[in-house]
């Protein structure tokens, strides 16, 4: 059974962004999943504190908040689903700051060797589900590759985006239904994990 962790960034619990999360997870269970949603803005925790205890004297982020749980989490999931509304062109500022402890998912010599980048198991699926109220579908287009290119640093393999413009009003995705429709499709995706490869004749 595959492991799905949702992490919800918006400060409304119903927003956009944690109705398409939802359609996504619920969509994901009934293919088989276990999916974990925790939602950020429940949880009291600081972002990084630069103090590279990650770095030195430990192997994992030494603060001790509801954040550590989550982080747990993560490092013992499948795949992993961040969910956000776009503010100021940017993620959430909950969602920021559990990406800002993600820094303790690198080993130390990160930076110079990229075989032995990250603490993780790798092969794990990144996904962000992004809710824009703006309706120009070229604005913030960086989120997400910005994003997934970090979280390839932390082993995650493979990833996939949901994102939906023109959702600005509370309850405008769950009207889109297909935004829904793509959201369980994704969860579905999820739930099965990505095909492996072709097997390879032998002495190749």
């Amino acid at each position: 059974m595959r492991r799905i962790v949702c992490l919800l960034g918006s400060p409304r619990r119903n927003g956009n962004s944690a109705a398409m999360a939802q359609a996504l997870c619920e969509a994901a269970q009934n293919a088989g999943a276990e999916a974990q949603t925790f939602a950020l803005n429940t949880l009291d925790y600081k972002g990084c504190q630069g103090c590279l205890q990650c770095k030195t004297k430990a192997e994992a982020c030494v603060l001790r908040d509801d954040l550590t749980e989550v982080l747990e989490a993560v490092r013992g999931c499948d795949a992993l689903v961040l969910a956000t509304p776009v503010y100021f062109g940017e993620v959430s500022a909950q969602l920021k700051g559990f990406i800002d402890r993600c820094y303790s998912f690198l080993t130390p010599d990160y930076a110079c060797n990229k075989e032995k980048r990250t603490r993780l198991v790798p092969g794990k699926t990144f996904c962000m589900v992004i809710a824009q109220g703006h309706p120009r579908e070229d604005l913030f287009t960086d989120i997400f590759p910005r994003y997934a290119y970090f979280f390839n640093w932390l082993g995650f393999t493979e990833s996939r985006v949901l994102r939906a413009c023109k959702v600005y009003h509370l309850g405008d995705a769950k009207r889109r239904d297909e935004v829904l429709d793509q959201a369980r499709a994704l969860g579905r995706e999820l739930a099965i994990g990505p095909s492996p490869s072709p097997a390879r004749p032998q002495g190749s």
